[in-house]
């Protein structure tokens, strides 16, 4: 088992990372206290894991709650299922709820544990590769809302991120690559040491073998975490981690949510953050062509959907990093560097959203 640390003083939590972690009642332990659990997973994850767990819990009494899978049940009505599960419970704010599946689980969960009694206990137990380096550290919780993604939510601390990282293995092809985007982006705004080894060792990372991927793992926690240690709640540096996102919150929008997995909207997204930094003079073309090929070779889509640069101005006009009606984009200054922009030419940005967007409303 491998361990990072996100330090926030008396709120630092650690992320264990590991296979096996679900089995391990010494680690769950640690992780879980309370005595009273509120276990939320979904329809896909719950027959795969939620027995193990409950196991690993013995000694407490632990209650569930069933979700159904997908995007689109990412909603304030699913976050209500679990708060009136944790009312006829009786559970108090000494309970603890936990979050075992992808991003949406984590971020369900995690909102429905920062609104319940005005905040209890929540930990992640990701089993995906996006919520393991991504979704499941930070405090990031909420729901979608039909005028854009995440639009309500609450920044909610777990107490713990146990990432088993066994439970990788029944992911769909699909969902794997989907979360590689996550995995890029981090070399791409960071870390350009860690760009080429993934370039190097992608292969690995698809073919889910074990040291390639603990240390894909740690790496993005570890980047995450000094991030989110100096910018918790996304003032200024922390803005970086989202990279592609405001293009890709465009996209799942306009797609409708779930047509999109979130990784390949976040990764067209990328590319589009790299264009427009070459439209600036800051990348150049081959630092273009190698962002599209390592997407490429991820097997992530590289073309948006024709939804037209008006329309995607409209829901990027809704994204979080919007201040006094400025879009906030994060583009890159060089690969490695990412640099959060609020002063984006107009005419460039125009050029971007039409070329991958269309011209069309």
């Amino acid at each position: 088992m491998q361990r990072v640390t996100i330090d926030l003083g008396a709120r630092s939590y650690p992320i264990l990372i590991g296979p096996g972690l679900l089995d391990d009642g010494q680690a769950l332990a640690e992780a879980v206290p309370a005595r009273d659990v509120m276990v939320v997973t979904n329809e896909i994850v719950g027959p795969l894991y939620l027995d193990r767990l409950v196991r690993g819990l013995q000694g407490r009494r632990v209650e569930t709650v069933l979700l159904p899978d997908g995007e689109r049940h990412k909603t304030l009505e699913t976050a209500g299922r679990i708060l009136d599960a944790m009312v006829a419970a009786r559970m108090n704010r000494d309970a603890c709820v936990v979050a075992l599946g992808g991003g949406v689980v984590g971020d369900v969960a995690g909102f429905a544990a920062a609104c319940y009694q005005r905040g209890v206990d929540f930990v992640q137990v990701p089993t995906t590769l996006l919520a393991q380096v991504d979704s499941s550290v930070g405090g990031k919780t909420g729901v979608n809302h039909p005028g854009g993604k995440n639009l309500i939510g609450a920044f909610h601390q777990p107490r713990a991120v146990v990432s088993d990282t066994e439970t990788l293995r029944s992911l769909p092809v699909r969902e794997l690559r989907a979360g590689l985007a996550e995995v890029i982006k981090y070399g791409l705004v960071a870390d350009l040491a860690f760009l080429g080894w993934l370039e190097s060792n992608l292969a690995a990372l698809l073919a889910l073998e074990p040291a390639a991927v603990a240390h894909a793992v740690r790496r993005c926690c570890e980047i995450k975490a000094a991030i989110v240690a100096a910018d918790e709640r996304e003032h200024g540096a922390r803005a970086l981690l989202n990279l592609g996102h405001t293009f890709g919150h465009a996209i799942e929008a306009a797609a409708g949510y779930g047509e999109w997995l979130h990784g390949e909207a976040v990764g067209v997204g990328m590319l589009m953050a790299a264009d427009l930094s070459r439209h600036l003079g800051w990348l150049g073309a081959a630092d273009v062509e190698r962002v599209r090929d390592l997407l490429h070779r991820a097997g992530l889509p590289s073309s948006a959907p024709p939804i037209g640069a008006a329309r995607a101005l409209e829901l990027m006009a809704m994204d979080k990093k919007v201040l006094a009606g400025r879009i906030r984009l994060v583009l890159l200054a060089r690969l490695g560097e990412g640099v959060v922009s609020g002063d984006c030419p107009a005419q460039a940005l125009r050029e971007t959203l039409s070329s991958h967007f269309g011209s069309g409303t």
